[in-house]
């Protein structure tokens, strides 16, 4: 899942936030270290800025103990369970 914002008169389009969706497989750090190599993959490429690129796993079968360390060591990863994701609801 990608998700790109509007560009600013020249600026580059940002690029808000990448994800991945896992229904029984509980997630771990391996998708989100594989979101951060697509990050840097399309900042490479010049096309979208990818200063504030937030990455997003859900999974429905929830996530390991890396997984939740990752997240709390940076604000720019977000875990979403069935739980969080039906609470916004």
């Amino acid at each position: 899942m990608a998700v790109v914002g509007i560009a600013d008169g020249h600026a580059k389009p940002p690029l808000l936030a990448i994800g991945e969706a896992k229904w029984n497989d509980t997630m771990g750090v391996a998708h989100i270290e594989r979101l951060m190599h697509i990050r840097e993959l399309i900042a490479q490429g010049g096309r979208y800025d990818t200063t504030g690129t937030r990455l997003l796993c859900f999974s429905g079968a929830g996530f390991n103990d890396k997984a939740h360390a990752a997240a709390e060591s940076s604000p720019s990863i977000q875990l979403v369970d069935l739980a969080g994701l039906y609470a916004q609801a």
